[in-house]
């Protein structure tokens, strides 16, 4: 049996506050670093948070406290067991959008339709402008019953910055777990199969369905690409950059072309995700020498556009950290990707479920503008 979501009215969502909040950092010295000063301790450790004299302006700030007292001398010798502080000062986050479409809820999950340009949990500069606030601030307005009391949505899964559609979030832990499990056992099952002909297992409890926009006229109608992904190096991403690469994880993406424009050179396609490895659809597609348009990462290949090691400007932003990278990084927008279709069996009854949401109208078919456009005329 199907249960088909109906897009509903429902929207939420708070517009931003000018700053966020700050954060704080705790840390407790450890018997190896004892005897190091504050700031020989803060640019060693986190060195890629911000260069030595962006430490030093935060100390002598007084952004930094030891055992509940505020320390501005950097020199300050450090003992084992000590409690650290750093309070990261409130600022202003790049723009992005705060409203929320709810496609689908019930008590154990909610399926939210995101815009491109919100990020999903917090990460870089984005600390407050995620969906994780706005699922949490939706919350505690909806603290009239035991039951939402008890509800903690979060996200299951992540969408890039700059992809819009469905994100699935569980509202309980056991749906949680059994959601993440479905997405895991994807990735797991193509891992499994790496060594044949890397065949999607029909016994999977979750599919995915994207709609792209890419450069070029792809040749074939349908392509399966089972590029491996891995890391590199790369400036400005402290954890390093997916890319393909021959020694990466199995992935796997199925492609259908839906609709091919000559004169501008772009094609429509539909991809549907086997695996879940991060920036998937961008890397394969671009791999097979389509690359999303307007994407500003991911060329030719399935690799950065640059590798350029100055990734950062010789001066310091305010609060002492690194100004942004100067080169493109996986946040960056200007895409057009949008997660479509899922079809998923419910966490709790087993029954499956399909969610749909609404295309962009950049990523219709012509016939879907055309019946788009007469069903508003009726």
């Amino acid at each position: 049996m199907s249960n088909d979501s109906q897009t509903q009215s429902l929207v939420f969502g708070l517009p931003w506050p000018e700053l966020n909040d700050g954060l704080f950092y705790d840390d407790v010295i450890k018997p190896s670093d004892s005897e190091l000063t504050l700031i020989e301790f803060y640019s060693s450790k986190y060195k890629n948070s911000a260069p030595s004299q962006g430490w030093l302006q935060r100390i002598q700030n007084g952004q930094i406290s030891v055992d509940g007292r505020v320390v501005r001398d950097p020199n300050t010798i450090l003992r084992g067991s000590s409690e650290l502080v750093y309070h990261r000062l409130p600022w202003k986050e790049p723009d992005a959008p705060h409203a929320l479409e709810v496609l689908y809820e019930d008590d154990d999950m909610i399926a939210l339709n995101k815009p491109s340009g919100l990020q999903v949990l917090p990460g870089g500069l984005f600390q407050q402008r995620t969906v994780l606030t706005q699922l949490s601030w939706r919350m505690r307005k909806q603290t009239s019953s035991l039951a939402s009391q008890e509800s903690h949505p979060v996200p299951v899964h992540r969408l890039g910055r700059g992809t819009s559609g469905i994100l699935l979030c569980a509202k309980t832990k056991a749906a949680k777990t059994c959601l993440a499990a479905y997405f895991a056992d994807g990735t797991s099952l193509i891992g499994a199969n790496s060594n044949r002909k890397m065949q999607p297992s029909c016994t999977r409890k979750i599919s995915k369905i994207y709609r792209a926009l890419v450069t070029g006229i792809l040749g074939e109608d349908k392509v399966v690409i089972n590029q491996p992904i891995g890391i590199v190096q790369y400036p400005g991403v402290a954890k390093g950059l997916y890319v393909a690469s021959p020694s990466g994880k199995p992935a796997l993406s199925k492609v259908e072309v839906l609709e091919k424009d000559e004169q501008q050179n772009h094609t429509l396609v539909q991809v549907q995700i086997e695996s879940g490895r991060p920036h998937q659809i961008r890397i394969h597609l671009s791999f097979i020498g389509h690359p999303l348009l307007g994407d500003p990462l991911y060329i030719a290949g399935g690799q950065p556009r640059c590798f350029d090691s100055e990734f950062v400007d010789e001066n310091y932003a305010q609060d002492g950290g690194y100004q942004r990278p100067v080169n493109p990084v996986p946040g960056d927008c200007g895409y057009y990707l949008h997660a479509h279709r899922l079809l998923l069996s419910h966490p709790t009854t087993d029954e499956i479920i399909n969610i749909t949401a609404p295309l962009p109208p950049v990523l219709q078919t012509q016939d879907e503008v055309r019946r788009s456009r007469e069903s508003q005329s009726i």
